[in-house]
C-alpha cells in the first residue's frame, strides 16, 4: 500500500456513504482497525459500525487521566451496542518511571515535557494497536483545526506504515450533532458544556464563542495543538 492506494481509494469511494465504504473494505483488507476516544465525531462512527455489524475492530486508549463522563461515555456505549472496545493502557513501567522522576503534572513545565507524556500515554499504546493493521479509521474532520482542513477522504499515513480512513471529513460539526440526536446516540454530556474537543482532564478546557476547536487542548501552549497521533495533519 502507498500514497498512490490511498488517492485510487479517495477517488473510489468519493460521496459513497460511509456504510457502504466500510463493508467494501474489509472485503478487501483483513486488518482494518477504528479508534475511538468517545468525542461526538467517534460516536457517529461508532454507531454506524456496530449497527451494521461492519467486521473491523474497534479500540480506545486509556491514558489514565480521562474525565469520569469519558468513562461514563464507554459505559453507555458497550452496553448500548453490546459489543467490544479493546482497551490499550500506557506501559505500566514508563507511567511509574515518570511520574516518580517527574511528578503528576511535568506537562505543564514544558512542552518538551508534555509531548513526553502524550508519548507514553498515547502514542505508545497507539502503536501497539496499529500493528499489523492496514487501515485506520479516524473520527477526524477537516473542520477541526487549520492544520486538517485539506484533510482526504483516505491518506498515506508514513508514520505507521498504513491507510487513513476519515470518513466524516467532509461533516460539518452541526451535522455530526444532528447524526446524534437523530440516531439517540450516547455522547459524552461535557459537550453541551463547551468542551468539542475532550482528551485528558488536566488538558482539556471548554473553550469559548468564537475560539479554536483545538483551543481548549493544553490551552497554556502556542505551538501546534496536536499529541502526536496524527502528526501529519
Amino acid at each position: 500500500m502507498s500514497l498512490v492506494t490511498a488517492q485510487k481509494l479517495s477517488e473510489q469511494f468519493k460521496g459513497k456513504p460511509i456504510s457502504e465504504v466500510l463493508a467494501a473494505l474489509t472485503l478487501n483488507y483483513q486488518n482494518i482497525a477504528f479508534s475511538t476516544s468517545f468525542g461526538q465525531e467517534d460516536q457517529v462512527l461508532t454507531d454506524i459500525i456496530f449497527r451494521n455489524n461492519i467486521n473491523t475492530k474497534v479500540f480506545t486508549l486509556d491514558t489514565g487521566r480521562l474525565f469520569n463522563e469519558t468513562y461514563e461515555t464507554f459505559d453507555k456505549t458497550i452496553k448500548r451496542y453490546k459489543k467490544e472496545i479493546q482497551n490499550y493502557f500506557p506501559d505500566k513501567t514508563r507511567i511509574e518511571d515518570l511520574l516518580t522522576k517527574k511528578g503528576p503534572f511535568s506537562f505543564y513545565e514544558s512542552v518538551e515535557n508534555r509531548k513526553e507524556c502524550c508519548f507514553i500515554r498515547k502514542v505508545e499504546p497507539l502503536q501497539r494497536a496499529l500493528k499489523g493493521k492496514e487501515i485506520w479509521i479516524t473520527g477526524l474532520r477537516s473542520g477541526q483545526s487549520a492544520g486538517r482542513e485539506n484533510l482526504p477522504l483516505f491518506q498515506w499515513d508514513e508514520t505507521y506504515q498504513l491507510i487513513k480512513y476519515n470518513p466524516l471529513t467532509e461533516w460539518s460539526l452541526e451535522e455530526v450533532i444532528e447524526y446524534l440526536k437523530q440516531n439517540n446516540v450516547p455522547y459524552n454530556p461535557m459537550h453541551d458544556k463547551g468542551f468539542v474537543s475532550i482528551g485528558c482532564a488536566p488538558c482539556t478546557r471548554a473553550i469559548q464563542p468564537g475560539e479554536d476547536i483545538r483551543a481548549g487542548r493544553w490551552w497554556w501552549e502556542d505551538s501546534k495543538k496536536e499529541c502526536g497521533l496524527h502528526e501529519n495533519k
